[in-house]
């Protein structure tokens, strides 16, 4: 560490020189510049540019930075401040109650159930005129007469003839039993009358 210390003196006293030449080179130029010019000149006094400046040596390192010490906690001299408490919400306020709406005129009134007028009745259906006559009844399938068969010759029998066809048995119809008059449970009910709404329709005149 001490060799160091020496070599970075020594690099500062040999940069030293050229600094201060520099800084007084600064101080006389600002302080020609203040100063009134007396010459009658148009052109203004431009200083001389200074060429830049080369280092004959790199520049010094950075300085190394060692990490800071640990900071000790830090010891309230009274006690914790308590926790935060909950924000206060104020209970609602209830909306004054509304006055009764009076109407300027009366209140409407009730709305009406729809009218049905009763069903009316159809009228009479006429009966129906054929334009033309009505079709005649259809007609029974014609049936054409027997045609007579050629007489046939007399048989001459080589016997005696037999005799002749007896007619066939019909038994006498056999009597149906009597019908029980029927009684009746009780009497057959009226026919029903039919009451119109309205008064009936006329009578039709054919």
């Amino acid at each position: 560490m001490g060799s160091s210390k020496s070599s970075f003196s020594t690099k500062m006293g040999k940069m030293g020189s050229p600094i201060a030449f520099l800084v007084s080179t600064l101080l006389v130029v600002l302080v020609s510049l203040s100063l009134p010019s007396k010459t009658t000149a148009n052109d203004a006094y431009s200083p001389p540019v200074s060429p830049p400046y080369h280092y004959k040596s790199p520049p010094p390192p950075p300085p190394v930075h060692s990490p800071p010490p640990p900071k000790e906690p830090y010891h309230y001299k009274s006690p914790p401040p308590p926790p935060p408490k909950e924000p206060y919400h104020p209970p609602p306020v209830p909306s004054p109650p509304k006055e009764p709406y009076h109407y300027k005129s009366p209140p409407p009134p009730p709305p009406k159930k729809p009218y049905h007028p009763p069903p009316v009745p159809s009228p009479p259906k006429e009966p129906y005129h054929y334009k033309s006559p009505p079709p005649p009844p259809p007609k029974k399938p014609y049936y054409p007469p027997p045609v007579p068969s050629p007489p046939k010759e007399p048989y001459h029998y080589k016997s005696p003839p037999p005799p002749p066809p007896k007619k066939p048995y019909h038994p006498p119809p056999v009597p149906s039993p009597p019908k029980e008059p029927y009684h009746y449970k009780s009497p057959p009910p009226p026919p029903p009358v039919y009451k119109y709404k309205s008064p009936p329709p006329p009578p039709h005149h054919y």
